[in-house]
């Protein structure tokens, strides 16, 4: 007797949010805490062959390897997020907010391609008309008689017009409005996004031709759709901005292809976006005269030195409980170094209330602002300015000590280009660039006692 054994399929649940995976569905996802965010997913088990075959192993050193020559978007901070370019064959996933700039970009990017190659390429909306990327196109001057556009959400007929010519690059704009034949579900939902994202993927390296995907993000910020997505492509950009700001900040959380310590930064203008050359000048007013409580730093965003203003204020409290306020530095951070502050250096901090802020809406995270926090704190408390001309690098531990900073020479550079006279630095750093004059210092009292200035109240 023959008996057929049937082709069961195995029942997977996915949360829509954060693409946790479980056997049994659930109200709440366990690792995002979402409600109402599990979609079931029926795979088949992988059907078992026969014919095993051994993979060849080759010698790391005998390839002949050589690095892809990659398509310039023509423009230059884009170019340089993603590492030099589009590698052919490659695939870049952006994300970002709804409106703060992503089509905009990549339609730069594709007139300017189109223009400047005299080579076609091919943008596809899936959640635009015509008229309405046509309009986007005139108002900031991408049109070009090279740069070819289909509107739709089917993905076997917008890909099926790379067909034919030797297009340069194409934009699928956006992952979760395209639909997939032969693959269950709406569009947006996992199977769909999935399905989506390795077509074009597939078409993209058989044709040796760049894509970009243009992707939705969760409430958290996280690209939408299951987590594999991000594991499939080789890039993943950040398009991110503030409400009340024109300025856009580009980051590569993953990179295949080079560095994700880049940043780019845009200013979104009627014209489209706008590269930012002197990025130092964004959080920084060139103000020469010195007031009590102001400090100057050279922080890091990636491998992008950012001139940064810290500024303190210190009032007197009728309280018994005195009132620290942060924006722009971690509030568990300033009441680490308020608290050194007291300790380690004699100035009371008790009977003041504190208040820190970072001009131009720029948040710290580089613990080598440290030592310009304490000098604004210092200052405050004494109501007395710093020397001007001056920055300060350095962390600051418990101790009270002045620890060294990553990429010193690289901050030193900058602060030489942007005019300043003098940095001080911890006495452990070793320095190579010697266009500066460096004050070494190794505790934080030493540095507030050789360069705060007189009091404010004595010079009136």
């Amino acid at each position: 007797m023959i008996i057929h054994m049937a082709n069961t399929q195995i029942t997977k649940y996915i949360c829509s949010e954060c693409g946790h995976v479980t056997t049994t569905k659930t109200g709440k996802c366990p690792m995002c805490g979402s409600w109402g965010t599990f979609e079931a997913v029926n795979e088949s088990p992988p059907a078992k062959s026969s014919a095993r075959t051994t993979p060849r192993v080759q010698v790391i050193s005998s390839l002949d390897v050589k690095a892809p020559a990659r398509l310039s978007t023509g423009i230059g901070e884009l170019d340089r997020v993603l590492g030099g370019g589009l590698v052919p064959g490659g695939v870049a996933l952006i994300g970002g907010q709804p409106g703060i700039g992503k089509s905009t970009l990549l339609l730069q990017a594709a007139g300017s391609v189109a223009k400047n190659y005299a080579s076609p390429v091919l943008y596809i909306s899936g959640e635009e008309s015509d008229a309405q990327v046509a309009l986007r196109a005139s108002r900031i001057h991408t049109a070009s008689e090279n740069l070819y556009l289909y509107s739709g959400s089917n993905l076997e007929d917008a890909l099926s017009n790379l067909d034919g010519k030797n297009f340069a690059f194409f934009v699928l704009d956006s992952v979760q409005a395209m639909t997939a034949e032969n693959s269950s579900g709406w569009p947006g939902t996992l199977t769909q996004v999935r399905e989506v994202a390795q077509r074009v993927i597939d078409c993209a390296r058989e044709k040796n031709i760049p894509a970009v995907l243009i992707g939705h993000i969760t409430k958290e910020g996280k690209i939408a759709g299951p987590m594999m997505l991000e594991h499939m492509v080789d890039t993943v950009l950040t398009f991110s901005g503030e409400g009340y700001s024109s300025y856009r900040m580009l980051r590569a959380v993953k990179n295949r292809y080079g560095s994700t310590d880049e940043l780019g930064i845009f200013e979104m203008s009627e014209e489209g976006l706008i590269p930012v050359t002197d990025k130092s000048g964004l959080y920084w007013n060139r103000e020469d005269s010195t007031v009590s409580g102001v400090a100057m730093t050279i922080a890091l965003e990636g491998n992008t030195p950012l001139a940064a203003e810290v500024q303190t204020l210190a009032t007197k409290t009728p309280y018994p409980y005195p009132k620290r306020t942060s924006r722009g530095i971690e509030l568990n951070r300033f009441q680490l170094l308020t608290a050194v502050i007291d300790r380690r250096c004699g100035i009371p901090t008790n009977s003041h209330d504190l208040y820190i802020n970072v001009a131009g809406g720029l948040s710290l995270q580089d613990p080598s602002a440290d030592l310009c926090a304490c000098a604004a704190i210092g200052s405050a408390l004494r109501d007395a300015h710093l020397e001007a001309g001056t920055c300060w690098l350095g962390e600051v531990g418990l101790a009270g000590e002045v620890r060294p900073v990553t990429r010193i020479d690289l901050r030193l550079k900058e602060a030489a280009r942007l005019g300043f006279r003098q940095a001080v630095v911890s006495s452990r750093e070793q320095v190579k660039f010697g266009g500066i004059r460096l004050v070494r210092v190794s505790h934080v009292d030493e540095a507030l006692a050789g360069l705060i200035m007189r009091r404010r109240s004595s010079s009136r």
